[in-house]
């Protein structure tokens, strides 16, 4: 290996390093391309933020994280505290954001969730959308990627496309655009439905949520880089605030299109 390239990769590591840090301990910020309705109902469930952490912290330092092999599939935000404002629970529904100019769940879905969202297997349905940057493959017999619901279907009982509990509704969502992203079957099956079962937990004890999950793209690419998790309870017993690399082990992943290749050597440790 030429100096020259061990220097840049050692540079593109100190860098992803530093941005971790920043994450790490900083705010999140929510702004840019989001609907106004979404943005003001996100300012309104979120704690006031210092102004200085606002200025210093940029809305696309999530999308600047690179995965490198064997490294943990997620870190923590904000020291895994929700930014979330528990008291702005009001009613259960949930705001379903338009997809941006690319056909994607760009802007994060708001969700404010109870007990009677709670879903079975057994209305479960043919899943059928089909994502930006879609392409699915198997690796030893296994598909590679799944449909990645931001808001998960187990928690949005009664929960229809528009939003509102229809009591009517014995499903959760499963086939809404609005709420769908191509997610890899490992960061979907054995990551994020551990924070998903945190929430089913507090739900099941008669805990009120309020949850924001958001796809995290890096400029134009259709597929995202990972997915921001974010949760609290309206006692507060729940609390936590995380992000997701969309990574697969033995598989690389070109985020411009979905696209992948086998590779062996992409070691994905499980949480």
């Amino acid at each position: 290996m030429s100096k020259r390239r061990k220097k840049n990769r050692q540079s593109n590591r100190l860098f992803g390093w530093l941005v971790t840090v920043i994450v790490l301990a900083g705010a999140w910020y929510f702004t840019g391309g989001q609907p106004s309705s979404l943005t003001d109902l996100f300012n309104q469930a979120t704690q006031t933020i210092n102004q200085t952490t606002k200025n210093n912290v940029s809305n696309d330092q999530l999308a600047k994280l690179t995965y490198h092999s064997g490294e943990s599939s997620f870190v923590y935000v904000n020291h895994n505290r929700a930014k979330l404002n528990p008291q702005k629970w009001r009613t259960n529904y949930v705001v379903y954001s338009n997809l941006d100019t690319l056909n994607r769940t760009s802007r994060g879905n708001l969700a404010y969730l109870e007990r009677r969202n709670l879903a079975s297997d057994d209305n479960r349905v043919r899943q059928f959308v089909e994502p930006t940057a879609w392409h699915q493959k198997f690796v030893d017999r296994q598909p590679i990627i799944n449909r990645g619901h931001l808001i998960a279907y187990s928690i949005s009982k009664g929960i229809n496309q528009n939003g509102h509990y229809s009591p009517g509704d014995t499903s959760g969502d499963q086939n809404n655009p609005k709420n769908l992203f191509t997610q890899t079957a490992f960061s979907n099956q054995r990551v994020q439905t551990i924070y998903e079962q945190k929430i089913r937990s507090a739900l099941k004890a008669g805990k009120r949520v309020i949850f924001f999950a958001k796809p995290i793209f890096r400029g134009k690419e259709l597929m995202a880089r990972g997915i921001h998790l974010e949760a609290i309870s309206t006692d507060r017993t729940l609390n936590f605030n995380v992000y997701l690399f969309n990574v697969q082990p033995k598989v690389t992943f070109n985020y411009t299109t979905g696209r992948s290749t086998i590779d062996r050597q992409m070691n994905v440790p499980a949480p």
